[in-house]
C-alpha cells in the first residue's frame, strides 16, 4: 500500500460577521459609485470627467444616480447606528473603536519597528490603531457629506436661516472631503488591504492565522488561550431587549422621517435645460428713486451675502461687484427678476419696482461717489 499524507490546512479565525459584512458591502457601493458620479461634477471642465459623464447618460443621469447612492448610504448611516446601539447596550460589549493611549503607543511602536529601530512588531488588539483611524474618517467624513449634502439638496430652505454665503462653501466643504476620501481610500486603504496582503476578511468573514499573527497578535493570542467576552446572564440580557426594541422603533421611525424630509423638502434642479429668453417690461421709474431707500433695500433683500455691504462683491467667493459694472437699467432689471447664474430671481412681491428703482438711484450714488474719489491728473502746457 502507498504512503498516504494528510495536509494540514492553514488555520482561519472568524473576523467578522455576516452584518458587518453586508454594511461593508453597502458602504463599498454607495462610495464607489458617489465618486465616480460626484466627482466629474465638480471637475465637469475636464475632459476626463465630460467624458465619464457622456459614458454614464449625460449630467441628469449621474445627478439621479448620485442621489440615490446619497440615500441609500444615510440609509446605511441609520442602520449602523442601530447596529452599534445593540451591542453596547444590550449584548453589553466595549466600544473597541473608540482610539486610546494605547493605539498611540502601538502606532508609535509601529513605526519604529518599520523604521528598524525596534526589533518585535507591536502586539496588536482586535481593532488596531490604523483601522479605528478608517473608522473614525468614515464616521466623520459621512456627518460632513450629509450636513454638506442637505444644503446643497435644499438651498433654498438653507438660506432661509443661514447667510447665502453657506451653499458656496458647503460646495467646497462637499467636494473636498470627496477628494480627501477618495484619496485616503487609494493611498491609504488600498494599499495595507488589498496590495501589501490581500484581506479577504470582509468578504468571506475569517481571517488567516498569519494575518491575526501580524495584524492583531493580542486577539490571537487571547483566542487560542480560550479567553471569550462573558455573555450577559439571560435574564439581564433579556430585560434589556425588551427596552431596546420600543425604543429603536421610535428613533428609527424619527430617522427614517428625518430622511424622507431631506430628499423631498425642495425639488431641487436635476434636469439642465437651455436659458430662455424672457420677455418683459421694465416697470421702473429710474427718476422716482432714493438712494437712501436703495440702501435699505439692499440690506433688507440680504443681497450683501453675495455682493457685500457697498455692492463691490464683498469677501464672498461668487460675489460679483454691482458698482463696478457698466449696466443699464433693462440688463439691471432683468438681473433682479430673472437671477443670472447662482443668483435667485426676485418677483415683485419680494423686491417691488419702486425698489429697485430706489436701488438703481443708491448704485448711482455709489458710482458717484466712486468716481469723485479717483485722482485728477493735470499736465502743463
Amino acid at each position: 500500500m502507498g504512503q498516504t499524507t494528510t495536509q494540514t490546512q492553514p488555520y482561519t479565525y472568524r473576523r467578522f460577521s455576516p452584518v458587518q459584512r453586508f454594511e461593508h458591502m453597502i458602504l463599498l457601493v454607495t462610495f464607489t459609485g458617489l465618486a465616480l458620479t460626484g466627482l466629474p461634477q465638480r471637475y465637469a471642465d475636464q475632459m476626463w470627467a465630460q467624458s465619464l459623464i457622456g459614458i454614464m447618460g449625460g449630467i441628469e443621469s449621474i445627478r439621479i444616480v448620485h442621489r440615490i447612492l446619497a440615500t441609500i448610504l444615510m440609509a446605511e448611516a441609520i442602520f449602523h447606528g442601530g447596529v452599534i446601539t445593540y451591542k453596547l447596550f444590550v449584548l453589553g460589549r466595549r466600544a473597541t473603536m473608540l482610539p486610546g493611549i494605547r493605539d498611540l503607543r502601538d502606532a508609535i511602536h509601529w513605526v519604529l519597528f518599520n523604521l528598524g529601530l525596534r526589533r518585535e512588531h507591536p502586539h496588536l488588539p482586535r481593532y488596531n490603531f490604523g483601522e479605528k483611524a478608517e473608522y473614525l474618517a468614515v464616521v466623520w467624513g459621512t456627518v460632513i457629506m450629509i450636513i454638506t449634502g442637505y444644503m446643497l439638496w435644499n438651498p433654498i430652505s438653507t438660506t432661509n436661516l443661514l447667510p447665502g454665503e453657506v451653499i458656496p462653501a458647503a460646495r467646497a466643504a462637499h467636494s473636498g472631503e470627496a477628494l480627501l476620501a477618495v484619496l485616503s481610500i487609494i493611498v491609504w486603504h488600498m494599499y495595507n488591504v488589498h496590495v501589501r496582503r490581500f484581506n479577504r476578511s470582509m468578504f468571506t468573514g475569517n481571517l488567516s492565522r498569519e494575518a491575526m499573527q501580524e495584524e492583531h497578535a493580542e486577539e490571537l493570542e487571547a483566542i487560542e488561550r480560550g479567553q471569550v467576552e462573558p455573555e450577559l446572564p439571560a435574564t439581564v440580557f433579556a430585560r434589556r431587549k425588551r427596552l431596546f426594541w420600543p425604543y429603536a422603533i421610535i428613533v428609527t421611525i424619527i430617522l427614517v422621517s428625518g430622511l424622507i424630509f431631506f430628499i423631498t423638502y425642495e425639488e431641487t434642479a436635476i434636469v439642465t435645460l437651455p436659458q430662455r429668453e424672457t420677455v418683459f417690461t421694465v416697470n421702473v421709474n429710474p427718476s422716482a428713486g432714493d438712494a437712501d431707500r436703495g440702501e435699505a433695500a439692499w440690506q433688507t433683500a440680504e443681497c450683501a451675502s453675495c455682493h457685500g455691504p457697498e455692492a463691490d462683491g464683498g469677501t464672498s467667493p461668487i460675489g460679483v461687484s454691482i458698482v463696478e459694472r457698466q449696466i443699464g437699467l433693462e440688463e439691471f432689471v432683468r438681473a433682479i427678476r430673472l437671477g443670472p447664474a447662482e443668483m435667485p430671481g426676485y418677483s415683485t412681491a419680494k423686491l417691488s419696482d419702486d425698489q429697485v428703482a430706489d436701488l438703481w438711484a443708491w448704485f448711482a450714488s455709489l458710482r458717484a461717489e466712486e468716481s469723485a474719489s479717483l485722482p485728477t491728473t493735470t499736465s502743463d502746457h
